[in-house]
C-alpha cells in the first residue's frame, strides 16, 4: 500500500499536548530541498542530535499534492506530518526530520525552510545516517508565534452549574463532574487532553466523491469489532493520567487490535506505551507525539515490546534497553491514501475491511465532563473555561445510528469510570470536532 502522500490545505494534525511549537504548513514545505547528510551507514541506535559532519547532498523537490522528484530523476512521495516535520520516499531511502524553530520566552520563530537533524535509511530498514534540511528560496521569512502565557485558574474545579448547563441545551449526549478531574492542576487536565493548539490549523475533511457515496452501498449500517460474531477484536481500556501520552495509546491501541484481527485473535498483546514515551525520537514524550510517526514509523524501524517489559509510569522516565521481542509494522498510511484525503465513508470502508483506526480529534471543554450519549460540542458561555482547544488521539473500532443520528464508537485512555466504560460515542458524517479530517492505519507483521 501507498502510504506517504500530502494534500494541500493549511495543515496541522491534532495529537497529545504541545508537541513541538512548530508551525509549518504545506505551502511553507512544498518547494525544492537541499538535504545535507552523514556517511555513516549505522543502524537505528544512530544520534542525530550530536553529528555535525555533513558530507554529501542531494537536491529534491516536493511538489502537489504529493509528488517528489531528486536530482537524479528518481521520482517518490512525500507527506506533512502535522505542521510539525514530513517524511520523503524516494530512490529506495526514507527522510524524516522536524521543521525548525526557535524560542525565546513566549515568542516562537518557526523558521520553516529549515529542519532539525533528522534521520535517513534504507526503505528495508538499513543503512542510517542523519541529515539536515534546507528550502531554496530567495528570502527565508520566519513565522512569529505568540504562546498565550494569559493567567489560568491553578486548580480545574468541577461545577454543577456548568453540567446542568451542557445537559439543558441538548438532548443527544449526558455531562457529569468526575472526581477524577477534581483538584488536578488546570495544566495537568489540559494535558491529558491534548494539550494547547490553534485550532485555525486543522485541516478538513475530503470531499465526499461519487465513487465514495457509492461504495457507502457495500458497507454494513452498523459496526463494531468488539463484536464480531461474538468475538471482541478491541484490547482494553487504559488510562495515560496526565501524562500527554494519548498518541502513545491509540497507537499501541490500533497495533494491538490490527494484531487481534490478523492472527485470528490468537495474540492478544497489551504493547508499553512507556518504551514510547521514553525511547521514541520521533515523539516528544509527555509532551505529545504523532501516530503515523509511532504505530507507523517508530514500530517500522525500532519495534514494539509488551506493556510487561516496560510498564507506564505516565512520567519522562530515562529510557531502558531490554532483550523483549520486538514486534514490527509492515506499513502504515494516512486513509484515503494521502494527508488530506480522509472522509467519512472511506474511514467506515477502513474500519470495515481491515479494523480499528487511530484518529485525532479537537477537544473542547465540555468533552472531559462526557458521561453518555452521542457527544458534539455544546458552547454553553459558561464564563469559566481554562481549557484551550487541543488534540486528543483515540480509537475509532466502529460505527452506528441511533435514531436517525449517526455515530462512530471510540476507545478512549482516561479508564473505564469515564464515559460509557471507557468510550464515547460521538457525530459521525459532519467532521464533529475534526474527527473525520485524519486517520492512519497499519498493517501488523506478527511474524517478525
Amino acid at each position: 500500500m501507498r502510504y506517504l502522500s500530502v494534500f494541500f490545505l493549511s495543515l496541522v494534525v491534532y495529537n497529545c499536548y504541545a508537541d513541538t511549537p512548530a508551525n509549518c504548513t504545506y505551502e511553507d514545505i512544498r518547494g525544492t530541498w537541499i538535504f545535507s547528510y552523514t556517511q555513516i551507514g549505522g543502524d537505528n541506535k544512530i544520534n542525530c542530535s550530536t553529528e555535525t559532519d555533513y558530507k554529501s547532498s542531494i537536491k529534491l523537490t516536493l511538489d502537489f499534492p504529493d509528488f517528489a522528484v531528486d536530482q537524479y530523476g528518481n521520482t517518490g512521495y512525500w507527506t506533512l506530518i502535522y505542521n510539525q516535520g514530513f517524511e520523503v520516499v524516494i530512490g529506495g531511502k526514507k527522510w524524516f526530520a522536524f521543521s525548525y524553530y526557535k524560542k525565546d520566552g513566549s515568542t516562537v520563530e518557526s523558521m520553516c525552510h529549515l529542519t532539525f537533524p533528522g534521520w535517513v535509511h534504507n526503505t528495508d530498514g538499513r543503512f542510517w545516517d542523519c541529515y539536515t534540511g534546507e528550502k531554496q528560496m530567495t528570502t527565508a521569512i520566519p513565522k512569529v508565534n505568540f504562546d498565550d502565557n494569559s493567567p489560568k485558574p491553578p486548580i480545574f474545579r468541577n461545577s454543577e452549574t456548568y453540567i446542568s448547563a451542557i445537559n439543558a441545551n441538548q438532548t443527544k449526549w449526558k455531562a457529569t463532574n468526575y472526581k477524577m478531574f477534581e483538584g488536578m492542576k488546570v495544566a495537568d487536565v489540559i494535558r491529558m487532553a491534548g494539550g494547547k493548539r490553534s485550532a485555525k490549523a486543522f485541516p478538513r475533511c475530503a470531499p465526499v466523491k461519487k465513487e465514495h457515496r457509492k461504495m457507502l452501498n457495500s458497507l454494513p449500517a452498523q459496526f463494531d469489532w468488539r463484536d464480531r460474531n461474538g468475538v471482541n477484536y478491541v484490547s482494553p481500556v487504559r488510562n495515560q493520567g496526565s501524562c500527554g501520552s494519548c498518541y502513545a495509546f491509540g497507537s499501541m491501541a490500533l497495533y494491538e487490535s490490527r494484531l487481534r484481527i490478523a492472527t485470528n485473535n490468537t495474540l492478544q498483546k497489551v504493547f508499553s506505551t512507556q518504551d514510547i514515551v521514553s525511547c521514541s525520537q520521533y515523539s516528544q514524550g509527555c509532551d505529545g507525539g504523532f501516530p503515523y510517526l509511532i504505530a507507523g514509523k517508530y514500530g517500522q524501524d525500532f519495534g514494539i515490546i509488551e506493556d510487561e517489559c516496560f510498564k507506564y509510569t505516565a512520567k519522562d522516565t530515562p529510557c531502558r534497553l531490554t532483550s523483549c521481542r520486538r514486534y514490527f509494522t509492515r506499513d502504515y498510511y494516512y486513509v484515503g491514501g494521502f494527508y488530506g484525503a480522509c472522509n467519512e465513508p472511506l474511514m467506515r470502508a477502513e474500519i470495515v475491511k481491515n479494523g480499528p483506526i487511530a484518529i485525532s480529534f479537537q477537544v473542547y471543554n465540555d468533552f472531559v465532563h462526557y458521561k453518555s450519549g452521542i457527544y458534539h460540542h455544546v458552547d454553553v458561555g459558561y464564563k469559566f473555561n481554562p481549557w484551550e482547544i487541543t488534540n486528543h488521539v483515540v480509537l475509532i473500532v466502529g460505527y452506528g445510528e441511533d435514531q436517525g443520528t449517526p455515530y462512530w464508537i471510540v476507545k478512549n485512555s482516561w479508564g473505564t469510570e469515564w464515559g460509557e466504560d471507557g468510550y464515547f460515542r460521538i457525530r459521525r458524517g459532519n467532521d464533529e470536532c475534526s474527527i473525520e479530517s485524519m486517520a492512519v492505519g497499519i498493517e501488523v507483521d506478527p511474524m517478525m
